[in-house]
């Protein structure tokens, strides 16, 4: 080996050490590490919850590999920055001395960054004084929902609507705490545990949103409370309690109702549910089960992306990335660097799951009501845990915190929620090769394609949802589900399924004339029928605001007898959608289509507009009647893409206040009155879908099953955006190699 080789090897070899015993020095195993991500329910709690300058374990955060971040001294840099601690406690002050909260203090359900107006935003240059900073507030008090908008600058609340909509605020972890200590203090309910042969000390209950199922149902914000058997299983979902249903006031702290119809169903057993590694008891070695060899992608070099504050940089791409309670991350001002200009170039101005629907297929009593959006009724980022290094990111990520305001208005720091690595799993870019032949030489050119990754995971009650932004090169974005230069997002579900008990422990007992609502995954156990959808939010800004959407449908032609051995052929025909209605589009799987964002004033060299097509992968549309409850409230997910003009207030596709709502304030509703939206500043809608029937491989836990669409340049770069990309060669890596496991 080269000397040079040698130094590469020791760099790694002593880099590896040392990153083993910093993280060890950061994390000591015998210290008790406080982190909101890890403890939310506990950290919730006022009494416990660690915000002051004293307790610096949760303002200052080392991140895994990054520099120290001190929470209680950081200030924005951008306008799109996310408030700062110090800016929640200032928020906290003036909302305190805001009457009727001057008396009596409300319960704090979103508490984040106000955003400028767009105009101001894309006036505003690096260097800048930063627009005057604002916070969005939403309370709850007394049985009222107050939206109020605070300006930080001049310490005052500018605006305070109260129940702007019907439906309230989204749960909390205190209504959470409430609900189940109701519950479980409740004699009737003791009764009905103890008859079923559980132990109280056993139980472990969980509240559940609603969702809205008419006039008898409102005005009334409650929850519905359903329990498990936690003994021999850190996993209790797989334990149910089958038919007890208990409804509680969240306002008036009573139990309204105690639904007891599963008396002779049994609680399935803990037998092989538990999914923690540690109590895994089989022996893989007998087994004959070899397991693989670590994997790690090292960067000798170091990254080649930078962080700036919550600005990402990274090969031709720059934008704004903020962690979100609600959406999770956002992900803002995505732009792109020409490769004949060197200029960057807009490409999104804003971009983030708006709303999550999770309908379960069981009519019955105790099933009915399990509805679920999950940002709006819990919030994708209240719900993220810290992120697992080396399993739920690489070696070479870098991380990235939250910090939200608790039901009290604090601050608390969710800690590495966000990781953002480079990835290259082998996969090509692009490639050529030539044979030597008339008197031509060999040619063989290829690519490889290295993407960067930001990653969220978020685990709602018994799911979890892992979504990734993936950046590639030739300016593709992918929402995750993944393409090539472009955007692409992909979206991941894991976790548990959420069973129903029941009487059969195998498939043939089934009389094949009963309706069930899923096939069985383990004895005693039906995995549940539901659907998953997520709409995305997608701001689409190509070049600038101004942009249409084009409809280039493939319409099959017939050839003229006579004139081809040919029949048919396809040709394309390009439809500028004028107005919203006309933009609820379906996919058609034999009546295909493709659909570009395009500016019309920005023409590429031949003259096509410049331009970002979506690209679905795999997806699903929702088969529930349009008059059913949760479909009217869910009416997003009709159509797999909407377009609307961009208006400040509408960006969740669910509405505001979205738990127990009607319906009123939905995407559907404001795609109704079919404005235009022809060369105007315009919000692309896309929905991601997805039908499970589980199966027996989703028990005791899911492995993660995983769809995505992408946004890829179309007629935007005059050619190959990635032709430049310099190929990979032997001696830009170090050549170690692994000693022999014989040797």
């Amino acid at each position: 080996m080269e000397a040079n080789t040698y130094l590469h090897c020791f760099f790694l070899l002593f880099s590896s050490l040392l990153l083993i015993v910093l993280v060890r020095s950061w994390f000591p195993t015998d210290s008790l590490f406080l982190d909101c991500s890890e403890y939310a329910s506990w950290c919730s709690t006022p009494k416990n919850r660690i915000y002051s300058k004293s307790n610096n374990v949760l303002l200052q955060n080392k991140n895994l590999l990054g520099k120290p971040i001190d929470h209680y001294t950081e200030t924005p840099k951008h306008p799109l920055d996310p408030l700062t601690l110090q800016e929640i406690n200032k928020v906290n002050t003036i909302l305190s001395l805001h009457p009727p909260f001057s008396t009596n203090y409300p319960s704090i359900h979103t508490l984040s960054l106000h955003e400028p107006e767009k105009s101001t935003v894309l006036k505003w240059k690096k260097g800048h004084t930063l627009p005057p900073r604002q916070a969005i507030v939403i309370a709850f008090l007394n049985s009222h929902s107050h939206v109020l908008a605070v300006d930080l600058e001049v310490s005052q609340v500018i605006s305070h609507k109260i129940d702007p909509s019907s439906g309230y605020p989204m749960l909390l972890a205190e209504d959470t705490m409430l609900a189940t200590t109701i519950t479980q203090e409740n004699e009737e309910f003791k009764r009905i545990i103890v008859s079923r042969g559980v132990r109280l000390s056993d139980i472990a209950c969980i509240a559940l949103a609603t969702g809205w199922y008419g006039p008898n149902e409102e005005g009334k914000r409650v929850a519905k409370v359903q329990c498990f058997s936690q003994q021999g299983t850190t996993n209790y979902y797989m334990r149910p309690i089958e038919g007890l249903t208990v409804t509680v006031d969240l306002e008036k702290k009573e139990i309204l109702k105690i639904d007891n119809t599963g008396n002779d169903i049994p609680i399935p057993k803990a037998t092989d549910t538990d999914y923690q590694y540690s109590r895994q008891q089989k022996n893989k070695q007998s087994l004959n089960i070899k397991p693989i060899n670590p994997i790690s992608m090292e960067q000798p070099l170091g990254p080649s992306f930078t962080i700036d504050g919550h600005t990402v940089n990274w090969a031709n791409w720059e934008f704004h990335l903020k962690p979100d309670a609600r959406a999770g991350v956002i992900i803002s001002q995505a732009k792109v660097r020409d490769p004949d200009t060197g200029m960057l170039r807009s490409v999104m101005y804003k971009g983030f799951p708006s709303e999550l629907f999770v309908p379960y297929m069981d009519p019955s009593e105790g099933w009915y009501f399990k509805t679920y959006m999950d940002a709006g009724e819990y919030g994708m980022g209240l719900t993220a845990m810290s992120l697992v290094p080396l399993n739920d990111c690489p070696h070479n990520a870098r991380y990235m915190d939250g910090i939200f305001a608790a039901a009290d208005g604090k601050p608390f720091v969710r800690s590495n929620m966000v990781c953002i690595f480079e990835r290259y799993a082998g996969e090509v870019g692009w490639r050529h090769s030539e044979s030597p032949d008339f008197g031509r030489p060999e040619i063989r050119e290829a690519r490889p394609k290295v993407t960067l990754v930001v990653r969220t995971a978020s685990t709602v009650g018994n799911y979890d949802y892992i979504i990734d932004w993936e950046f590639q090169e030739d300016g593709l974005i992918r929402v995750q589900e993944i393409i090539d230069a472009s955007l692409i997002t992909q979206v991941g579900l894991s976790g548990m399924l959420m069973v129903k008990g029941t009487y059969y422990n195998n498939a043939d007992q089934i009389p094949e004339e009963e309706n069930t609502s899923g096939p069985l995954v383990s004895e005693n156990l039906i995995g549940v029928v539901h659907d998953h959808f997520v709409t995305f939010h997608l701001d689409m800004d190509i070049d600038e605001p101004d942009n249409s959407f084009v409809k280039v449908h493939l319409v099959k032609e017939e050839t003229v007898p006579g004139e081809s051995p040919r029949k048919s052929f396809l040709r394309t025909k390009k439809h500028v959608i004028k107005s919203e209605k006309d933009a609820q589009i379906k996919f058609k799987l034999y009546d295909p289509s493709e659909f570009h964002v395009v500016n019309p004033s920005q023409k590429s060299k031949i003259g096509n507009p410049s331009g970002y097509k979506v690209v679905p992968a795999g997806t699903a549309a929702s088969l529930l009647d349009h008059n059913d409850p949760p479909q009217h409230r869910s009416a997003f997910t009709d159509n797999q893409i909407w377009v609307t003009p961009y208006n400040r207030s509408e960006q969740w596709a669910g509405g505001l206040l979205v738990y127990q709502g009607k319906g009123e304030d939905t995407l559907a509703v404001w795609s109704d009155r079919d404005r235009s939206i022809e060369n105007k500043d315009i919000v692309v809608w896309y929905t991601l879908g997805f039908h499970h029937v589980p199966c027996q491989e989703d028990f005791p836990i899911m492995p993660t099953v995983s769809s995505s669409f992408a946004l890829k340049p179309a007629n935007f770069f005059n050619s190959n955006p990635i032709l430049h990309v310099a190929p990979t060669v032997p001696k830009d890596l170090p050549s170690c190699s692994a000693r022999s496991a014989s040797a």
